[in-house]
């Protein structure tokens, strides 16, 4: 549970990760004309070309969609850090000690009842 993040920052993850992960297939597509594998590595160029690019377009959208979600969640003070941090849904965690956090008291893990 140590690598658990703020649901915002899950978001913002995976649309670094896909940012990434199109990058690399571009690169590693571009390899087919740097070594110049003739027909079949200009084909092979041009698919992870797209498959990159889509790639890209949905980090994209990742990103958008993390921060269209920002904008409209509820800014708490943790009471572990005491730091402003925003929470979506019942429950999340500190974007920056990983304390779990609730609104709702039934949901609230450190509750003794």
């Amino acid at each position: 549970m140590k690598f658990k993040s703020s649901k915002v920052n899950e978001f913002r993850l995976w649309g670094l990760l896909l940012t990434m992960g199109g990058m690399l297939l571009m690169i590693v597509g571009l390899a087919g004309i740097v070594f110049n594998w003739g027909t079949a590595g200009k084909i092979m160029a041009g698919i992870f070309m797209v498959i990159g690019a889509i790639a890209m377009l949905a980090s994209m959208a990742v990103y958008f969609w993390a921060g269209m979600m920002s904008t409209s969640t509820t800014v708490i003070e943790c009471p572990e850090c005491g730091k402003p941090t925003k929470m979506l849904g019942k429950t999340d965690r500190c974007m920056f000690c990983k304390t779990i956090l609730s609104l709702d008291p039934k949901h609230d893990p450190n509750a003794n009842a």
